[in-house]
């Protein structure tokens, strides 16, 4: 694997918690960076991709109109709330 060097500035106490966390884990400060930008990465990703994927279908003319979702969402807690109700008896 190819490796790339950065450079981050950060406050005193972000620096102070990195290395905090690599001591703990015996692990390198670069490591836990490294893992906290992967976590990072991945969920933004995740989002992007939900996103675009939204965007398509709306393009694509697949969408509900808004009052058809919220009456699906108020038959859903409607669902919900009744359920302790339910098993009370």
């Amino acid at each position: 694997m190819t490796t790339s060097t950065i450079t981050v500035r950060t406050d005193a106490e972000i620096s102070e918690k990195i290395a905090e966390l690599a001591k703990a884990m015996d692990r390198s400060r670069n490591w836990v960076v490294e893992e906290a930008l992967k976590q990072y990465i991945a969920g933004q990703a995740w989002q992007i991709e939900g996103i675009q994927a939204a965007q398509d279908s709306l393009a694509q003319g697949e969408s509900l109109p808004f009052e058809e979702v919220m009456a699906e969402m108020e038959a859903l807690i409607e669902e919900k709330a009744r359920e302790p109700e339910q098993r009370n008896r």
